[in-house]
């Protein structure tokens, strides 16, 4: 059923934005994807308005394609059952125009709807919005930012067909040391994060601090922390999708991928999670520097589900790579005060703003699924009263833990079995997520590497 008021404020948005963007010449509808991909249709300007009106005809499947952009046909759902369309509502606030096209367009964010209304179990929002659902039954709510670490890299390969640094707009030369925090660096590729936090504006993303980070060309930007969670991982999809084409447009390749360097830093999407009570109290906070006993409920249950969620934080073969020992990457289900080799770390600061990092995840995951699955791990910690067990100190991560599945295909079976993660998320969207990334396995191990030319020719 549609509704009528949403439509027309809907309409009333739409005009509003090309009145004052009177040379706008498309809108693009778009969607995120399982695998956390932009995708949709683009309409021109003097049929957009269907957008905001009768919504915009998209097939399920395009929220369950692997990486490639394929449809694998899990659970049946693609070529067995006609590949059936549904339809995608935009979301109302989310048109804003993109400053880095060459023609000028705007986009809207879009949400698949069932065909009475409710939201569409394929839509990796609509998986998030059902565990945030349940912090409003303990009177709660999450407070959010996330933090996306990246390599920004030369669109030229080098002779042996390897991705490399980008180079210096200053100095003209390739960044090849470890420059942590390195204000010369950010200097180089002023013009490219000048153009970010343009854009990052215009499309109301709250960017906030860029720092240059452990390895040649690769940096970080945090986000503002929102109280509202759904929100917070739009911003996450948003920035990842302005920094490529902003990348692009200045004859760059900026990725996420996990690890796309075999002997250096991998990138990943760290979580800052705080919860609110009615009265606008942090519960998290207690007056002291280890924070409330339910911030330990919290870590305890984030770190009962970690191994169950990281098929979620680690979707692919390359993801696994990143998980090292003495690279500031968790490797055991930890927890600490200010120590940034543990799972969940409590950072330093006011104690109003008491709350846990989350840093497992990879840059590559997807921004909403890791959401649920944090969200889920927490609300599970508060209600069982979870311990997490003594803090870190030192070092946490010089040894592996065995139950953490540092294999794609271990990780999607754990992640299938788990009891907990079913009761947050729809068993049947779970399933879904591990058809599609254990087809998207497959075709990678089908593949013949240069590698074993070099060794077994």
């Amino acid at each position: 059923m549609k509704d009528n008021s949403k439509m027309l404020s809907g309409l009333q948005e739409l005009q509003e934005f090309l009145e004052e963007h009177p040379d706008m010449r498309f809108i693009d509808a778009i969607v995120i994807d399982l695998c956390g991909i932009v995708r949709g249709k683009r309409f021109g300007r003097d049929e957009s308005d269907k957008i905001f009106t009768s919504g915009v005809l998209l097939p399920h499947s395009v929220y369950f394609l692997d990486v490639l952009g394929h449809c694998n046909n899990p659970l049946g759902m693609g070529v067995t059952d006609g590949d059936p369309d549904g339809t995608a509502v935009p979301l109302l606030g989310t048109l804003v125009s993109c400053p880095w096209t060459e023609e000028p367009t705007a986009q809207v964010l879009m949400n698949m709807r069932n065909e009475d209304g409710t939201p569409a179990a394929v839509d990796p929002r609509n998986v998030a919005a059902r565990v945030v659902e349940k912090f409003s039954e303990l009177g709660l709510t999450p407070v959010i930012a996330f933090e996306l670490e990246f390599y920004l890299l030369d669109k030229k390969r080098d002779a042996q067909g390897f991705p490399q640094a980008s180079v210096s707009g200053i100095t003209g030369e390739r960044e090849n040391t470890t420059q942590v925090y390195g204000i010369a660096e950010l200097d180089g590729q002023a013009k490219f994060f000048a153009a970010v936090e343009d854009a990052a504006r215009a499309q109301n993303v709250p960017t906030s601090v860029a720092t240059t980070e452990f390895a040649p060309a690769q940096y970080e930007i945090n986000l503002h922390h929102t109280d509202s969670p759904l929100v917070a991982a739009d911003h996450c999809a948003l920035l990842r999708h302005i920094v490529k084409s902003v990348a692009t447009r200045h004859g760059l390749n900026a990725t996420f991928m996990s690890k796309p360097f075999a002997d250096l830093s991998g990138s990943g999407m760290h979580v800052h999670i705080s919860l609110v009570d009615k009265d606008g109290k942090n519960i998290f906070d207690d007056g002291s520097a280890s924070g409330s006993d339910a911030l330990r409920h919290a870590i305890g249950g984030l770190t009962a589900t970690m191994a169950d969620s990281f098929a979620i934080f680690a979707p692919n073969v390359n993801a696994y790579r990143r998980f090292v020992p003495h690279l500031y990457v968790p490797v055991t289900k930890s927890w600490g005060l200010n120590n940034r080799s543990v799972a969940c770390r409590i950072p330093s600061g006011s104690a109003n703003a008491r709350r846990v990092e989350h840093r497992v995840a990879g840059a590559d995951a997807n921004p909403y699924l890791v959401l649920a699955v944090l969200l889920a791990g927490i609300h599970h910690g508060l209600v069982d009263k979870t311990d997490p067990g003594p803090p870190s100190d030192g070092n946490a991560c010089t040894v592996v833990d065995p139950d953490l599945p540092l294999e794609l295909d271990k990780a999607l079976d754990r992640l299938r079995q788990s009891k907990t993660l079913a009761s947050y998320i729809d068993p049947h969207y779970i399933e879904l997520y591990c058809e599609t990334k254990r087809g998207e396995m497959e075709k990678f191990r089908r593949h013949v590497s240069p590698l074993e030319y070099d060794w077994y020719l």
